[in-house]
């Protein structure tokens, strides 16, 4: 049962952090993106803007940590030119990454699209996602 109430506690303070997150001008300038996949094998795309969370994508990706490998952020119900093949993408300013989730966050990219118009009521309050195998893949190099 703690470790039910230590997960819970862990996601509910990611999503509250969410709320907070703003990038400074010096964090605007550089940008990343990256691939994730999930267990239906999508692919979706993410920009990052923060330096320390692109550190920490990188890191993922190059296998060189394991911690918080998975994706968290805020929907934006829109496609995004880096992100075409979806009717919506992550609001940059709320990417994040967490070990567990709530269960009320998660759901997987493809399911996200096919009932996008939900989003934000009882299904992903918030509009937070949090798909519990989501992962990064690789970066997408930038010109």
């Amino acid at each position: 049962m703690r470790s039910i109430l230590t997960k819970t506690l862990t996601a509910l303070v990611a999503i509250a952090a969410l709320s907070v997150a703003a990038p400074t001008p010096a964090q605007a300038a550089d940008s990343a993106y990256f691939v994730m996949t999930d267990i239906t094998h999508e692919q979706f795309i993410i920009k990052l803007t923060d330096p320390v969370k692109i550190q920490h994508a990188r890191d993922l990706v190059n296998g060189e940590t394991t911690d918080r490998p998975h994706v968290i952020g805020r929907i934006l119900k829109r496609q995004t030119p880096y992100n075409p093949r979806w009717s919506y993408h992550l609001n940059t300013d709320t990417v994040d990454f967490f070990d567990f989730g709530i269960e009320v966050c998660d759901a997987t990219i493809p399911y996200v699209e096919e009932h996008l118009d939900e989003a934000g009521g009882a299904f992903l309050p918030g509009l937070v996602w949090c798909d519990w195998t989501s992962r990064l893949v690789r970066e997408i190099p930038t010109a």
